[in-house]
This record gives structure tokens, C-alpha cells and sequence, in this order.
């Protein structure tokens, strides 16, 4: 999970009497055992952040129905275009629009997803009462980039490709995690359910620490930027952003190394992009 979600169901939650249950994502027996007479969401992401794990959506809303729960799943990595999952047994899909669907880092926003009567009688109210809306400008500048999403992701997609396959053929990634790649630890489950590999990659360098800031602070096109889904190819050290609040053992158990890069792949050439990481590897 991304570290404001475990910010928000650790610290965050318990204050209103929220308990959450930890499982690990792919183990689908894990969901089945946490499972308890008052549990009443079940929450995911799919692909992770950072790890790019996928988890079997349809299976876990199978669970989910079976206790009496709804199931709740973070769509920002595989995008709309990849990846549907209220036709895999979703109730909710969230995503933060600031991501794939502005896609050029002008605004910041959420949306929330589910069937009109969901919505209507769970969601819609409680957002007129509390005020956490869009400004109208805001909101047009998000439909109209709805326009291009389908051009925009396609193309980083294609351009993810290329780089992660040029990654997983050098020395210095000791590690490549690309949903793209048939040696993805989900591959079949990637098949069954996206229609396309992610935006993102992450890999694994020598060195811990010290070896992944030689490469983010040798990159001259790539920028450091814990945003993703942008025109720009962003790169960022999780260990030290996204996850720093954590202790070294829980990120080691989150698959979250000192070495451990994460790549959002932009709309630039993707023959650019390498000769970045080319040059910027060479410095490790």
C-alpha cells in the first residue's frame, strides 16, 4: 500500500473506532482468514505502490461477497484504459485524478467510483455535507484531459515497454518488476485482467541508499518527483519518500529495499528515456 494509506488506517482511523486488518495482497486464504462478524470493507491496490504487485481482483470480491463486505480497489496504476474493476466484482473504484487522468501536473484531485445507487445513497450526500469537492475549474480541466487519456496512457505504456525491457537486459538492475513482463511473479493473473501493462516500473539497484541517489541525482531528463502518471518521466527513492515513516523492517516486509526505484514512464522518446537511465546507471 501507499504510505498515506497506512498512514490513514494505522494513525489515522482507530480514532473513530476503525480497526484494519493487514493481509498479505496475493495469499487470497490471507482475506478469507481476516475476515470478521463486523468487517465491512475490504480495500486493495492493483497494481501496488511501489512493488507493482496485482492481485486477483475477481477472486477477492468473491470474498468480499461472501462476507458481507464491499470491496474497494485503488485503480491508479493500471488506469481505466488497463484495468476495469467494476466488471471484475468492485463496488468502489478510487483514484487520484492528479495522476493519469490530469496527466500533465496542473491540478490535484480524487474521484470515486461505483453504481449510481451506491453512490446516491452512500457517497453523494456526505460530500454535500462535509465539502471535499472539486473546484469547477479543476473538474473541467480533468474531463477535458478524459479526452486524451487513452492517446496519453498508450503511449507511455509502449514507452514503458521498451524501457523496462531494456532495463531487465543490463547488469546494474539486480531486479526488474514491469506487469508487462511474462516473469512477473502475477503473470497470469495480469493476463486474465489487464488489457495492457502499467505506466510504472520498479527496479532495484546496487548500492542500497547511496546507489539509488547516484542514479536519481545523475538523471537529466528523468525528473525526481514522487508524482506519477505524468507527460514527464518521474523517478523517485521510496524508501526515503513514499515510505520513509516506515522502519526499515516494515519496508524490508513491504518488498520496499534501500535500493528499490520507481520509475513513471512520461511521453518523451522512448530512446531518450534510455540513454537517461544509460548514463545515470553508468554512475552507480
Amino acid at each position: 500500500l501507499f504510505g498515506s494509506c497506512r498512514y490513514i488506517i494505522e494513525d489515522h482511523l482507530p480514532r473513530y473506532g476503525v480497526e484494519t486488518t493487514l493481509v498479505e495482497g496475493t495469499d487470497l486464504e490471507a482475506w478469507r482468514k481476516a475476515v470478521r462478524p463486523n468487517t465491512k470493507l475490504f480495500f486493495l491496490e492493483s497494481p501496488s505502490n511501489p512493488t507493482l504487485e496485482v492481485l486477483d481482483i475477481a477472486a477477492i470480491a468473491k470474498v468480499a461477497k461472501e462476507a458481507g463486505a464491499r470491496l474497494v480497489v485503488d485503480n491508479v496504476f493500471a488506469t481505466p484504459l488497463y484495468q476495469r474493476p467494476l466488471e471484475l466484482g468492485a463496488d468502489i473504484v478510487v483514484y487520484s485524478a492528479t495522476k493519469h487522468i490530469d496527466g500533465q501536473g496542473r491540478c490535484l484531485g480524487g474521484l470515486i467510483l461505483g453504481s449510481k445507487a451506491l453512490i446516491e445513497a452512500d457517497i453523494q450526500n456526505y460530500l454535500r455535507q462535509t465539502g471535499p469537492i472539486l473546484s469547477p475549474f479543476n473538474a473541467w480541466v480533468m474531463l477535458k484531459a478524459l479526452e486524451t487519456l487513452p492517446l496519453r496512457v498508450a503511449r507511455q505504456a509502449q514507452n514503458a515497454t521498451a524501457v523496462a525491457d531494456w532495463l531487465a537486459a543490463q547488469s546494474k538492475p539486480t531486479k526488474v518488476i514491469f506487469p508487462g513482463h511474462q516473469n512477473h511473479p502475477q503473470a497470469e493473473i495480469i493476463k486474465r485482467q489487464m488489457s495492457g501493462p502499467s505506466t510504472m516500473i520498479a527496479f532495484e539497484v546496487p548500492g542500497g541508499k547511496a546507489g539509488a541517489y547516484r542514479l536519481l541525482d545523475a538523471c537529466k531528463l528523468i525528473r525526481i518527483s514522487n508524482n506519477l502518471g505524468d507527460a514527464k518521466s518521474l523517478i523517485v527513492h521510496p524508501a526515503t519518500t513514499t515510505h520513509q515513516r516506515f522502519t526499515p523492517e516494515v519496508r524490508a516486509a513491504m518488498g520496499v529495499s534501500d535500493g528499490l526505484i520507481r520509475l513513471s514512464i512520461g511521453l518523451e522518446h522512448h530512446d531518450d528515456l534510455i540513454a537517461d537511465l544509460e548514463q545515470a546507471l553508468a554512475k552507480v
